[in-house]
Order: structure tokens, then sequence, then C-alpha cells
């Protein structure tokens, strides 16, 4: 009797567990869907409008209407083959942030390899200065940087728009904080086999960095691809201006070109999309392993 009355029990509690497990599985279900619709939402009616004239974009706003009579291909037929300046723009930002990636990456792995892999004095300090670096906004520092830059005779040169940057705090902690976690034991193994402190460096240590180089190189390329306000102080010529500043100059008092503006704006999300993609495995590892590391 007892027996039974416990096994009643037993199967009564493995019930309201199940049932339990899942509500709660139904809730966290329903709580991620709505967070993916807010995401994807805003994303959905911005790629629809494409499809629409621009005139529609002062009537009506942005909007998830399906009106197949009023969408066409025109605006993607402008964007390819019309008179306008969209894909120099678009060749100036290639250009521009390739460069700025593979100097920042370059310059920012240096330091912070001297930083994690050093014992020396005011080591700390100067770790210490990057830090105090990243609390500082770019607007305090815009003013005497634009000095300087004018000073140097840089004013309208790219190296004008990539030096200030080029030593970027928030990448050199990064690389810092991963290269703690690295065993110093395949230093001392590479010194013992008689390599010297730069091939240390390039083939030792840098190849173990893949995954903070993809997560910082994505980052890097964001950040020079969307970046407006800089450039926009540095170029005086209208051929070197980047795709941001262009996207701007077609909104002005005398008349708006919404129709490039916004197919424009949309095809320029491509390129670092693509980037993600095919780094998206080491991106990911680069993050999740750098944020545990020291």
């Amino acid at each position: 009797m007892n027996k039974t009355v416990v096994g009643k029990q037993e199967l009564t509690g493995y019930g309201s567990m199940r049932i339990q497990n899942a509500i709660s599985t139904f809730a966290a279900m329903a709580f991620f869907s709505a967070l993916c619709a807010l995401v994807v939402l805003p994303v959905l009616t911005f790629f629809l409008a494409t499809f629409r004239p621009g005139r529609d974009l002062i009537r009506y706003g942005l909007n998830v209407k399906l009106d197949l009579d009023n969408m066409s291909f025109d605006n993607y037929r402008y964007l390819f083959s019309g008179n306008h300046r969209y894909f120099m723009w678009f060749k100036n930002s290639i250009v521009l942030s390739t460069v700025t990636v593979i100097s920042t990456l370059m310059v920012c792995y240096f330091v912070a390899y001297g930083l994690a892999m050093y014992q020396f004095k005011l080591r700390n300090f100067f770790f210490l200065l990057v830090l105090i670096r990243l609390m500082v906004p770019f607007e305090i520092l815009m003013l005497p940087l634009y000095v300087e830059i004018i000073s140097l005779k840089l004013i309208n040169t790219m190296a004008g728009v990539i030096l200030p940057g080029i030593c970027a705090s928030s990448t050199i902690f990064f690389f810092r904080q991963y290269m703690i976690g690295l065993p110093h034991d395949l230093i001392d193994a590479g010194r013992i086999d008689g390599a010297n402190e730069y091939r240390v460096c390039f083939t030792v240590i840098m190849p173990l960095t893949k995954p903070a180089f993809a997560a910082m190189g994505i980052l890097s390329a964001m950040h020079s691809w969307n970046n407006v306000l800089w450039p926009m102080l540095v170029y005086r010529d209208a051929s070197k201006f980047t795709l941001p500043i262009g996207l701007n100059t077609l909104i002005t008092p005398y008349g708006n070109n919404y129709d490039l503006l916004i197919t424009g704006a949309c095809f320029s999300i491509m390129p670092i999309f693509i980037l993600f993609l095919f780094f998206q495995k080491y991106f990911i590892g680069g993050m999740t392993i750098g944020s545990l590391k020291g």
C-alpha cells in the first residue's frame, strides 16, 4: 500500500515538473520570438522601402505594407546604371576601410604584444594610459586632432583620416587580454630553438591570435565603414568622399534623392555582412575566448 502511494506521488511530481518545464520553455520561446521580431522588423521595413518610389518614403514613411502594384526594381536599376557617384564613394570606403583595418590591427597587435609578453618598468602605467584613453570620448579629442592634422599638412589625405585612430585603445585592450591567456612557455620554447624576437612574434604568437584578429578586424571594419564625422572633417575634395559622406550629400535644401539614398544605404550593408559570414566562426570564438582571458 505504501509503495503504491509513493509511486503515485513520484508520478505526480514528475508530471508537475514536465508541466513546469513546458511552461518555462514556452515562455522563453515567446520572449525570444518577440525579441527577434523587434530586431527583424526595422530591417524588413528598410528592405521593403528599397522597392518603393522615394516619394512614398515622404508620404507614408517606413512600413511593412506590401503594395505589389507600387513596388519595382527601378531603384536598383538606377543604383547600378544611373548617373551618380555612388560607386566612387563605395570604392573610396573599400580602400579606406581595408587600409585602416590592416594598419590598425598590426599596430595594436605589436603594442599589445609588448604589454602582454614582456616585463619592464612602467608596463602597468602604459596599460593604465590605454584604459584612460578608453574613457575619453572622441569628441573631446576631435578639435586638438584636427589642429594637429592641419599642422602636419595631412588635411584632405587618407593618412589624415587613418593616423588618429590607428592605435585604437579598445583593440589594444582586447589583444592584450587575449595574449595574457596564452602559455608563455611557447615563447621560451621558440627562443630555445633559436628563434629571435621577431620570429617568435610572427610565427609563434600571431597564428594563435587568429580569433582575436578576426573579431577585431570585423569591429574595426564596421567602425571605419560607418565613420562619417572624422572623414567629413578631413576630406575637402568631393572625389575622396566615403560612402556615408556621399549618402549624406543626397539630402540638401534644394532636393532629396531618396531613390538612391534608401537603396544605396541598403546595398552598403553587403560588405560588412559578407565579411561577417566568412569570419563568423573566428569572430564568435575570439569574442568568447577573449572575454575569458586574463
